[in-house]
């Protein structure tokens, strides 16, 4: 039986509840919910099956084996103050952005266990990409546990703590350079003739496709592009403007520029 804590009851601590919920099953989970907004646990609790219950950040912590922090990032210091007064040790999860791993311990106390992580909004319809480090203290245990909650709503990878920068200028960042893509594709199709919902749905499914067939024929996406690719043909025309246009180089310096504000945000 796993004890699981919410504080933060938003959509992203509210997605990730749900899909453990999905993936262990309603007699496999307790529950403890904290927010300070009353309606959003209530709205909450009503989505899920499994039993909970409700009560401070205090009172949450100390009914519950593993925590995620789903507070905003300017409350996390005084939430893990309070925390930090909870007897026993437990397994904090934290998803605040900027955060990092030395203040969490700081805050919460030697004594905790900590890992950080970086979800992003995709897991609020199950198929997230998310990373996370561990702290001093977190073991490889732990470790699994945060794979087990973050994969239940998409991909979970464990990497040092210096490349969560990274994660959220790629993974983090990441859907809303692709939402860019997706309006720009469709405002292609609009040029062209095509109705706005048909370009934006076929936009869409389009991105949608790319993705599932890169992830699941493990297949490199340039053997990929080359397979639909002909001599001569209309591919070949519109990479050829793409890359007069600079569609690779804009993508890879989106990614370096919200690193590099991400790592100055946590300085």
């Amino acid at each position: 039986m796993l004890k699981l804590g919410l504080i933060g009851c938003g959509k992203m601590g509210g997605a990730l509840l749900r899909g453990v919920e999905q993936a262990l099953g309603k007699s496999s989970l307790n529950v403890a919910l904290s927010d300070v907004v009353p309606e959003a646990v209530s709205s909450l609790r009503k989505c899920l099956t499994c039993k909970t219950i409700t009560g401070s950040p205090a009172e949450v912590a100390a009914a519950s084996d593993v925590v995620i922090l789903a507070v905003k990032p300017a409350d996390m210091k005084a939430l893990c103050e309070t925390l930090a007064a909870v007897k026993g040790t437990r397994l904090y999860l934290s998803i605040a952005a900027g955060i990092n791993l030395a203040h969490l311990e700081l805050w919460l106390g030697t004594r905790q266990r900590v890992i950080r992580s970086m979800p992003n909004t995709p897991a609020l319809v199950g198929i997230g990409a998310a990373a996370f480090a561990r702290g001093s203290k977190a073991t490889a245990k732990d470790a699994a546990l945060a794979t087990k909650i973050l994969g239940a709503v998409g991909t979970a990878d464990e990497v040092s703590e210096k490349l969560l920068d990274a994660v959220t200028g790629l993974s983090g960042s990441g859907p809303a350079y692709i939402y860019t893509v997706i309006e720009a594709l469709a405002d292609g199709g609009v040029l062209m003739g095509l109705p706005r919902a048909t370009a934006l749905r076929l936009a869409a499914q389009t991105v949608a496709g790319a993705a599932e067939m890169v992830l699941t024929t493990g297949k490199h996406p340039a053997s990929l592009r080359d397979e639909v690719t002909s001599p001569g043909g209309t591919t070949i025309a519109g990479l050829e403007k793409l890359e007069q246009n600079g569609l690779r180089n804009a993508l890879i310096q989106a990614v370096r520029s919200a690193a590099e504000k991400s790592k100055a945000l946590g300085a």
